[in-house]
């Protein structure tokens, strides 16, 4: 038998996770042991069913252990394999692995926690049980890095078929945004799943990076369903997560992110790696992410789709609170069954785990509760604003930033659980209500929406609060004390009146030209055929006047309102002019990206910007005997310049008075303020 020195036999140790000098390292060391393990086996032990797409192999990683003094890497070969003893002096060992942080880095400067105990807290494994996720080994204080996370699901799909594995597509900076599907059936194709007519709920996680609940939550459930005593959740359902959607946000990771939220210890980022909001992108669809996960809507076509957010603002004691578009929007049966059939259930689920549930909740004044909460209906830039338009059933899951982490994530355990359960049970009603919402063709569409208050209000389960003059800011402030108060009958303001409506047209035409625009719509999966001869038509065009420029950027683009006017033409529309009907599904969809007073129009985002920019001029010399020339032929001119000039303002402009004989002349723009999508009635 070989005798190794004690220092060799100690770096072994703690390479393998063997000695009780803190669970980080011996985590780390146990996933990397894994993962090897995983790999080995991915190899020898491929899935029945083959992934949809290939799978790049990842190098397998040897633990290491640097010695400090020499500043060297020393890699620590299995025990069986060293030949040589190793001398490693007392100075040069490592320092010792600090422990887990039992708490989160803004702790101090947060309002009080409120301490939390419920049942669903018997859903955490054991720190040591093999199949414990990352968040479970950290005791529900940490989320594992993309690497990590791929790594561990990973694992647990080599266990089982039902659990499959797609990439989406590529991030900006090279990271795949993967889809996990899980079935009974182990499908990884979108036309198998559509053939075993369950209905399909898509989960995604991350969208905002830091707010990452949903990510640790269904990898939990997952584990449960393959390992545990969960499986029956596929026989109804389908499940698809993307366990992060903005992957490169996700890993520029610190404690220091987002300063109002209450875990994990290392959160990702809010933005894009190109600094753009993911959540203000679902409509214009600039940014790579959100096409990619736009794409994978319109292939799997799921019944359900839950966007898991950690929301900011004030404090109360909801820990889970969701909500979805109102009755009054594009998709009202879509609403009933969520509002009937879907939120008690899942309400029920939580109140009966130790959670809180509640609507999704907005103050009017975060420095006086008692002016009541707001309802919010969105437009289509924000998740369940699309989901609206589109006639997608969308949940906005807002948990609150101020509860920490490990409460956070049971509750959407709990919440996705039951979600399976209620849409497997009630899958034709879910399925029917889309249905009569894809094919309703509303002869009148909503644009904008104004507030007015709702004849029943809440009662509101709050957080009591003083406000308090601050010598900092030296203004009030309010401090939140984290003693329960209930807050009878608050007032709620709703946006449900109709503000600007529109009537709806049979179609719109596009000139070939107009490529990105075109580019988008079909990136929305919007159906559109292209005219193969010059084809004259009478139709509506908008004329377009005072366009007002935002001074600040917003989200990448220089957005733009105009006063709009609806103009009967006659034209020849060119081969090639693209025609979108407004009779299929996502009808409703088309018109709120292309009327040019729907705030998330393409006009509004700035597609259309070179409309405003009048290319072409004339010299005075050529205008001045142009006009005299324009007068002398045409009294009824004179007399509509005669009026012009009472207006002292407009008399005593010289441009002006030439500029107006310009307009009115044959050398003007005629397309210019001309919005260059046609509307047939």
């Amino acid at each position: 038998m070989r005798v190794f020195p004690l220092s060799v036999i100690a770096i072994a140790c703690i390479s393998t996770g063997s000695l009780s000098v803190g669970n980080t390292f011996a985590n780390d060391a146990k996933t990397l042991a894994q993962t090897t393990q995983v790999q080995a086996t991915a190899v020898a032990t491929p899935h029945t069913t083959a992934p949809e797409k290939t799978l790049v192999d990842t190098p397998v990683v040897v633990p290491q252990v640097v010695n400090s003094a020499e500043n060297t890497t020393i890699t620590a070969p299995a025990a069986d394999v060293i030949t040589e003893p190793v001398v490693v002096t007392a100075e040069a060992q490592p320092a010792a692995t600090p422990e887990r942080a039992n708490t989160f880095v803004n702790d101090a400067i947060l309002p009080p926690s409120i301490t939390w105990h419920g049942a669903s807290e018997s859903l955490i494994l054991s720190v040591d049980n093999e199949w414990a996720t990352p968040f479970e080994q950290s005791r529900g204080l940490e989320s594992p890095s993309y690497d990590a996370t791929i790594a561990w699901l990973d694992k647990l799909a080599l266990e089982t078929n039902k659990l499959q594995k797609v990439s989406l597509g590529k991030s900006p900076q090279g990271r795949d945004m993967w889809m996990y599907i899980a079935s009974s059936e182990g499908i990884n194709e979108s036309a198998r799943l559509k053939q075993n007519t369950k209905p399909t709920v898509l989960v995604q996680a991350g969208i905002h990076a830091g707010e990452i609940d949903g990510k640790d939550a269904s990898m939990m459930l997952l584990r449960d369903i393959i390992k545990g005593d969960k499986s029956g959740l596929l026989d109804k359902a389908n499940l698809l997560f993307v366990p992060m959607f903005s992957v490169d946000a996700h890993e520029r990771s610190s404690e220091f992110n987002r300063v109002n939220q209450r875990g994990p210890v290392n959160m990702g980022w809010r933005t894009t790696a190109n600094n753009l909001n993911l959540n203000r992108d679902y409509a214009k669809a600039d940014t790579l992410e959100m096409q990619h996960m736009l794409r994978a809507i319109n292939v799997w076509q799921p019944d359900l789709y839950i966007d898991v957010h950690v929301t900011d603002g004030i404090d109360y004691q909801y820990d889970v609170t969701f909500g979805y578009n109102l009755a009054q929007g594009l998709s009202p049966a879509s609403f009933r069954w969520l509002e009937n059939s879907y939120r008690p259930a899942v309400e029920a689920a939580l109140t009966e785990q130790g959670h809180i549930p509640g609507p999704l909740i907005f103050a009017v004044d975060n420095t006086d509760i008692t002016k009541g909460m707001s309802l919010w209906n969105p437009s289509p830039r924000f998740s369940n604003g699309y989901g609206d338009a589109r006639h997608l059933p969308t949940i906005l899951i807002e948990n609150h930033s101020l509860k920490p982490f490990k409460q956070r994530v049971l509750g959407t355990y709990v919440m996705l659980e039951q979600t399976l359960k209620t849409v497997g049970e009630q899958a034709t009603k879910l399925k029917s209500a889309i249905q009569e919402d894809k094919y309703r063709a509303s002869p009148l569409i909503t644009l904008t929406w104004k507030s007015a208050p709702l004849a029943t209000g809440w009662d509101f389960k709050g957080i009591d609060y003083a406000l308090e003059t601050s010598p900092i800011s030296g203004t009030e402030v309010v401090r939140w004390n984290g003693q329960p108060k209930l807050y009878p009958n608050l007032p709620v303001m709703a946006e449900t009146v109709p503000d600007i409506k529109v009537t709806r047209p049979s179609a719109y035409y596009i000139p070939a030209q107009w490529t990105q625009v075109i580019d988008r719509l079909n990136v929305h999966g919007i159906r559109m055929t292209r005219l193969t001869k010059p084809t004259e038509l009478k139709l509506q065009q908008y004329k377009l006047s005072n366009p007002v420029f935002n001074t600040q950027d917003l989200e990448g683009r220089q957005t733009v309102k105009a006063e709009s006017e609806l103009t009967k033409v006659s034209t020849t529309l060119p081969v090639g002019t693209v025609k979108i009907s407004t009779e299929q599904p996502l009808g409703d969809l088309a018109i709120l990206l292309l009327e040019p007073q729907s705030p998330d129009s393409l006009l509004q985002w700035g597609f259309f910007n070179p409309i405003f920019t009048n290319t072409e001029y004339i010299e005075d010399y050529a205008v001045e005997p142009l006009a005299a020339k324009m007068l002398k032929e045409d009294p009824k001119l004179q007399a509509q310049f005669d009026k012009a000039l009472t207006n002292a303002e407009f008399a005593a402009d010289p441009e002006a008075r030439l500029r107006w004989f310009y307009e009115r002349s044959p050398y003007y723009d005629n397309q210019y303020l001309k919005y260059p999508v046609y509307r047939s009635r």
